[in-house]
């Protein structure tokens, strides 16, 4: 891991920040202490950063739910237009941050990613909103990791989403690097297991991309990757996916390996499999026989150390 901090955008309340409608906030722990140690927040109130008051009237959404309109909910004033005139011009400004993410608040009709409630002519909800903001950041960064604070309290989703964050982290260092051909090579290799955990179709095709870098203008070649990139990290690993990668990465250590080291990870790998111990078990045993044996493909495997041990995201079985 590199001292630089992961630039993630993320609503303001969920900081600690007094911004919302109640003159409150929503500081979530997880984000500011333990996260917090890795990332650099870029904090965003769309509600504040238009111009409106705090404390203030509670806004909803209305309407169309593939097309709401944003009105206060006891006065019915719509703001929809200069909400959207405002969020078209903070997502261009956010280009310049560098972002690798970003950390939406749950059920906001500005900043909820989904399951936003929207209400119909009757006044009846439905959850399949998605905030103004939250549409606008999203189609305007499509293949950006994002998710809301509360899902990041499921242990699964949790580590997905901070795996992405730290791989768009490498990626974004690898083009301040100077994009090359050769060093998109390097830092597929390396990220070869990690993928593979996450889909093995995917795998293949980003394979066969990168196995055409001759044939490709390096535009090509990039963006390419890039869309598979994010494709397979959009996509979570699972017991069976994770126990193909040890079983594969166990491979590597036929000739080295005891008959009784080898049956010592074969059982802590089909206990895994089974539910009984986390991820963090297998990889550690795996990670002392990478030291041990001097493996020196495997001890470059982005998946063997992915983030920070401190983040305590492998220890969920």
């Amino acid at each position: 891991m590199t001292e630089d901090k992961i630039r993630l955008g993320i609503s303001s309340c969920l900081l600690g920040e007094k911004v919302r409608f109640d003159g409150g906030h929503k500081r979530d722990p997880f984000l500011t202490d333990s996260l917090g140690a890795y990332v650099e927040y870029v904090p965003v109130c769309p509600e504040v950063e238009v111009g409106l008051p705090i404390p203030r009237e509670t806004l909803r959404l209305v309407g169309e739910v593939d097309a709401p309109r944003l009105v206060f909910s006891k006065s019915g004033e719509d703001i929809t237009e200069r909400m959207q005139t405002w969020a078209a011009k903070k997502v261009r400004a956010l280009e310049a941050e560098g972002l690798c993410g970003f950390i939406f608040k749950s059920k906001s009709p500005s900043s909820g990613m989904e399951r936003v409630k929207v209400y119909d002519g009757n006044g009846v909800p439905s959850l399949k909103g998605v905030g103004i903001f939250a549409r606008a950041f999203m189609d305007h960064f499509p293949l950006l990791p994002v998710e809301e604070e509360g899902r990041l309290h499921d242990p699964v989703l949790r580590e997905n989403f901070i795996e992405a964050i730290f791989t768009f982290k490498r990626w974004r260092q690898l083009l301040a690097a100077g994009g090359s051909a050769g060093r998109l090579v390097a830092f597929h290799t390396a990220h070869k297991l990690q993928i593979m955990s996450h889909s093995v179709e995917i795998y293949r095709e980003i394979g066969k991309l990168v196995a055409t870098a001759g044939r490709l203008s390096e535009q090509e070649l990039f963006d390419g990757y890039l869309l598979l990139l994010a494709k397979a990290m959009r996509q979570k690993p699972t017991l069976a996916k994770h126990t193909n990668v040890l079983q594969h990465i166990l491979g590597y250590f036929k000739k080295q390996l005891s008959a009784d080291e080898k049956q010592e990870v074969l059982e802590i790998i089909n206990r895994y499999r089974r539910g009984e111990i986390p991820l963090i078990v297998p990889v550690t045993l795996l990670n002392h026989f990478v030291r041990k044996y001097d493996q020196p493909y495997l001890r470059d495997q982005v998946y063997l150390n992915p983030h920070p041990l401190e983040l305590r995201l492998r220890n969920h079985a």
